[in-house]
C-alpha cells in the first residue's frame, strides 16, 4: 500500500537531546537553539505599519440592524498603528498601570484588538475575560473574582448586553467605555472618543519605557476547581513564543499569513497564539464570529466559503462540523482547501473517524491531505510548547519541544508529568504568591499536570504523545490507577459520531462508570422530531440499542477493572462553560462536571438511574 501523499509542509524542529537527570527525571531539549526576537510585540506592529501600511490587519463582518452579518470591514496596519497610539495617549492621561488595568468584557472585535494595542503601546496591561462571566453567569462570581483580583482603572465592553453585568459589579466611581449603548444610571465614554485622543510624545517615551519584563496582559485560568488565576503575560513570554512557532512552523513565514479564526482572545490558543501570529508575521485575521455550536457552525461555514487561510485552527468539536459539511458542500471544499498548508487542532482530543472524514474530502478535492498539526500548550507557557515532527499524526501525538524551552520528564504515579522551563513561562500568578510558589519546582519548571510518554521509545526524535491529566486520574477500591485520558480517547473513537465527550467515573470504587456528552447525531438516530427533549431521544430504543453495542464492543478489549466501562449513562444536560465544565478551548473538564454532577454519578454506580447501559457477556 502506497503511503498517503501529503501537501508539502516543513517541519521546523525534527531532531532533540535527551539527558539523564536523578532516577526518574530526564531532560529534553530541541538541537535547534532560539534564535534572536523582538523586545516587544508592538516593535512588530511598527515595523508593518511602516513597510506595508495598506495591508489588512483584521476584519469583520458589519453586524446588521437584524443581527445577521453583512460585508468585511476591515482595518489596516497603518490605522491600527494611529488608532493604538490615541488609545494609548488616552490611557495614559489616565495614569493607568499595572495595578490599575484595562479589564475587556468583549467578546473578538475590532474594537478590542485596537484597545489592546493602545494598552501595548502605553505599557498598561489589559485583561481579556471570558463573555459568558458577562452574559451566562447568573451569580457573576468568576467576573467579580477578575475584577477584585485586578483591581481595574477602566472597563470596556462592546454594547449594551453587559450593562447588567456592570451594573452589578463595577463600582460607580470606575470609568466605563462602550463601543455603543449605554449603561442605565450611570456615564459611560464612548470608545470613539477614546480614540480621538490625540497622541502627543508622551507615547513614545511610554513605548520606550517598555520592554522583555513589561507585563502586556493578565490571562485568566478556565478556573474548573477553582477561581480563575490571572496568569502574567510578559511581553518577553509573548515575543519568545512567537519566535518558537515561527521556528517550529516554518509555513507562518513562507506565504502571506491569512487567518479565518473565532478562538476567543481571553484565552490563549485564540489571543496569544493567533492574534500574536498575525501580528509577528504581518497578516491578516478575518474574526469569524462562529462558533462550533448547531446555532453558529453555519457563521464559520459561510465565512470559509469566502476566505481561504493559509492555515486554520480549531478544537476538535469545529473540525467535526468541518468535516460533516465537506461532505457535500462543494464551495466549501473548493475554497478551505484552495491554499490552507496546515490544519491545527487543540484543547481536546480528535477523535479518528473525523481524521479520517477529513482526508476523504482533501484526496477527493485537490488530492492530497492536508497535514493535521497539533502539540501542547497551556495559558502559563505562552501557549505553544510541544509541535509535532512529521505529517503522520495520530490523535494524541504531540511532538517534540519547540526551541529554547526545556522539558523535564518526571517519573510519578505511574506517569511521566511533563514540565517546562524557559522565556516563553509565565512568571506567576499576580497577586497570588501561594500559587505561583506552588506552581514550580525546586528547579524552576513549570509543573504542568500533564502525563505524557513516547510515541516510539526506540526513537526519541518522535518526541511524546499524550497520556491525560496525572490529576484527572483516580484509584479504584482495589487501589488500581484508572488513566481517564487514553481511556476517554477510546469511548469516543469507539462511540463516533454519537459521543461528544465522556467523563469517567469510579473514584473509590469497585469499576469504571462512564457519563457521557452525545452528539446531535442521535437524535437522528432515534428517529425523532427536532422539537422533542433530548432526555426523550436518549430514552428511545435505537438509541439505547446503539449504546448497548458500543458498551459490549468496549468491554471485548477491557483488560481489567481500570480499563472496562462497567456502566455508562447519557446525559441530556450538556456541559456549561459556566460552571467550569468545558474550558474557554472548548475541551471538558472531568473534575469539574464529577462535582457538578456528584448525585448523577452517585446514582449511575448505586444503580438508581432510569436507564443504565452495562456490557452483556
Amino acid at each position: 500500500m502506497n503511503a498517503p501523499k501529503f501537501r508539502p509542509l516543513k517541519f521546523g524542529v525534527t531532531r532533540v537531546t535527551l539527558r539523564d537527570g536523578v532516577p526518574g527525571t530526564h531532560y529534553l531539549t530541541a538541537e535547534q537553539p532560539l534564535q534572536p526576537f523582538a523586545e516587544r510585540m508592538t516593535d512588530r506592529l511598527q515595523h508593518w505599519a511602516q513597510t506595508k501600511p495598506e495591508h489588512s490587519f483584521m476584519a469583520r463582518r458589519v453586524k446588521q440592524a437584524d443581527g445577521t452579518t453583512g460585508d468585511w470591514q476591515h482595518i489596516t496596519y497603518a490605522q491600527a498603528w494611529q488608532t493604538a497610539r490615541s488609545i494609548a495617549q488616552g490611557l495614559i492621561n489616565r495614569g493607568l498601570s499595572a495595578d490599575r488595568p484595562v479589564v475587556i468584557l468583549s467578546e473578538n472585535s475590532l474594537e478590542h484588538a485596537l484597545l489592546g494595542l493602545g494598552c501595548m503601546l502605553a505599557g498598561v496591561p489589559y485583561v481579556p475575560t471570558s463573555p459568558p462571566y458577562s452574559l451566562v453567569s447568573v451569580d457573576y462570581d468568576k467576573l467579580k473574582h477578575v475584577l477584585k483580583t485586578v483591581t481595574p482603572g477602566m472597563v470596556f465592553a462592546s454594547d449594551a448586553r453587559y450593562a447588567k453585568a456592570i451594573a452589578a459589579t463595577v463600582s460607580d466611581d470606575m470609568e466605563v467605555v462602550l463601543v455603543e449603548g449605554g449603561v442605565d444610571g450611570r456615564q459611560v465614554t464612548p470608545f470613539d472618543s477614546l480614540c480621538a485622543t490625540a497622541a502627543t510624545p508622551a507615547v513614545d517615551a511610554a513605548i520606550a519605557a517598555t520592554g522583555p519584563d513589561t507585563i502586556v496582559k493578565f490571562l485568566f485560568t478556565s478556573g474548573s476547581t477553582k477561581l480563575p488565576k490571572a496568569v502574567i503575560n510578559t511581553q518577553r513570554l509573548w515575543c519568545a513564543n512567537q519566535q518558537q512557532m515561527a521556528q517550529s512552523m516554518p509555513v507562518l513565514a513562507e506565504k502571506e499569513l491569512v487567518l479565518v479564526d473565532w478562538l476567543p482572545w481571553n484565552h490563549t490558543f485564540g489571543g496569544n497564539h493567533n492574534v500574536g501570529m498575525t501580528i509577528y508575521h504581518g497578516g491578516t485575521l478575518y474574526i469569524d464570529d462562529g462558533k462550533p455550536t448547531p446555532a453558529l457552525i453555519g457563521e464559520t461555514l459561510r465565512n470559509l466559503r469566502e476566505i481561504a487561510p493559509t492555515v486554520y485552527f480549531n478544537v476538535p468539536t469545529g473540525f467535526e462540523a468541518i468535516a460533516n459539511a465537506m461532505k457535500t458542500d462543494d464551495q466549501l471544499r473548493k475554497t478551505l482547501l484552495s491554499r490552507v498548508q496546515m490544519f491545527f487542532y487543540a484543547g481536546a482530543a480528535l477523535a479518528q473517524p473525523i481524521w479520517d472524514s477529513l482526508y476523504e474530502s482533501q484526496e477527493r478535492e485537490v488530492g492530497e491531505r492536508i497535514v493535521m498539526g497539533t502539540g501542547l500548550g497551556m495559558t502559563e507557557s505562552g501557549p505553544f510548547g510541544i509541535f509535532v515532527t512529521n505529517p503522520f499524526v495520530h490523535a494524541g501525538d504531540l511532538g517534540v519541544p519547540t526551541p529554547g524551552l526545556e522539558l523535564k520528564l518526571v517519573d510519578m504515579q505511574g506517569k511521566t508529568e511533563v514540565r517546562y522551563r524557559g522565556p516563553n513561562i509565565t512568571p506567576g500568578y499576580w497577586r497570588n504568591a501561594e500559587e505561583t510558589a506552588g506552581a514550580f519546582d525546586e528547579e524552576g519548571f513549570f509543573k504542568t499536570g500533564d502525563a505524557v510518554k513516547w510515541i516510539d521509545e526506540t526513537d526519541v526524535h518522535l518526541g511524546l504523545k499524550f497520556d491525560g491529566r496525572i490529576a484527572e486520574d483516580f484509584k479504584l477500591a482495589t487501589g488500581t490507577f484508572v488513566s481517564v485520558g487514553p481511556l476517554r480517547g477510546k469511548i469516543i473513537a469507539a462511540g463516533a459520531p454519537y459521543i461528544q465527550d465522556a467523563v469517567l467515573t469510579g473514584l473509590n470504587m469497585k469499576e469504571v462508570g462512564a457519563m457521557i456528552f452525545p452528539t446531535p447525531a442521535v437524535r437522528a438516530l432515534s428517529g425523532l422530531g427536532a422539537d422533542v427533549p433530548m432526555s426523550d431521544v436518549l430514552a428511545s430504543a435505537p438509541v439505547l440499542a446503539k449504546f448497548q453495542d458500543i458498551v459490549n464492543e468496549l468491554a471485548k478489549t477491557g483488560t481489567g477493572s481500570a480499563n472496562r466501562i462497567a456502566r455508562l449513562c447519557l446525559l441530556s444536560e450538556p456541559p456549561t462553560i459556566d460552571k467550569g465544565e468545558i474550558t474557554d478551548k472548548g475541551s471538558i473538564n472531568q473534575r469539574s462536571v464529577l462535582t457538578h454532577r456528584a448525585d448523577t454519578v452517585a446514582a449511575l454506580h448505586e444503580g438508581t438511574l432510569h436507564y443504565i447501559v452495562k456490557p452483556q457477556t
